[in-house]
């Protein structure tokens, strides 16, 4: 799968994506990272990339004509494996679900949106969803695309040593993981459950899935509801 960053801050990629599952991904050619830097396709001296809001109001926006161009510069051809995502505060959540589902696709490019957003035509007529990591506002667009690539990225072939490990975990069965332990099997008087030393693979399957449920239950009931 490949990732485009559409961004006005290109070197922010350079942390994320130099470390852990997502550098291992694109060293092994299970995923591709390209950073592309929005303000390569304005037109004018001071590489202009935002303007003031018709009506007023805090804050600049992006404007519509650089995102276009950079879009259609990257793919002249729009197919249905690829998608436009734009990063915004009103997209719909993103869940680990909406991972699973954007592995569908050859192809992601990521808007990130910066000042007090993006221009409504870009929203509209250029990106095929907006997506939101959570109920609150952030300073651009950057670190949610950041979120977004590591969690698809870690679902492809080969990116994750063990690929049980993205099976069973957090929201896959829509509920938490369970409690884990490791050792000592005693630490400052605090003991591992007797159920995890016993070898009984069948009790410890059953004892885990009660434990999710007992856990999910006390930090995010809204999950079983």
């Amino acid at each position: 799968m490949k990732f485009h960053l559409l961004t006005i801050f290109p070197a922010f990629f350079d942390g994320p994506f130099q470390h852990g599952v997502v550098a291992r991904g694109a060293q092994f050619g299970s995923l591709e990272l390209k950073v592309h830097d929005l303000r390569k396709y304005t037109h004018d001296l001071h590489r202009t990339v935002d303007d003031r809001p018709f009506g007023g109001g805090e804050g600049m926006l992006l404007k519509p004509e650089p995102l276009f161009d950079a879009v259609e510069d990257i793919w002249p051809e729009r197919t249905p494996q690829r998608r436009v995502i734009l990063l915004s505060a009103s997209g719909r959540k993103f869940t680990q679900q909406v991972a699973r589902e954007l592995l569908q696709y050859e192809e992601l490019l990521f808007i990130c949106g910066r000042y007090e957003g993006v221009d409504e035509r870009v929203a509209e007529h250029l990106a095929d969803e907006e997506l939101s990591i959570g109920d609150y506002v952030l300073s651009g667009g950057e670190l949610a695309a950041a979120v977004i690539v590591d969690s698809v990225a870690r679902l492809l072939p080969g990116v994750v040593g063990n690929a049980d490990s993205t099976v069973n975990e957090s929201f896959e069965d829509g509920l938490l993981d369970c409690p884990q332990w490791t050792r000592p099997a005693e630490f400052r008087g605090w003991k591992v459950p007797e159920v995890l030393l016993g070898g009984n693979h069948a009790e410890i399957k059953k004892w885990r899935k009660q434990a999710a449920r007992e856990k999910t239950a006390r930090f995010r009931p809204d999950l079983l509801a």
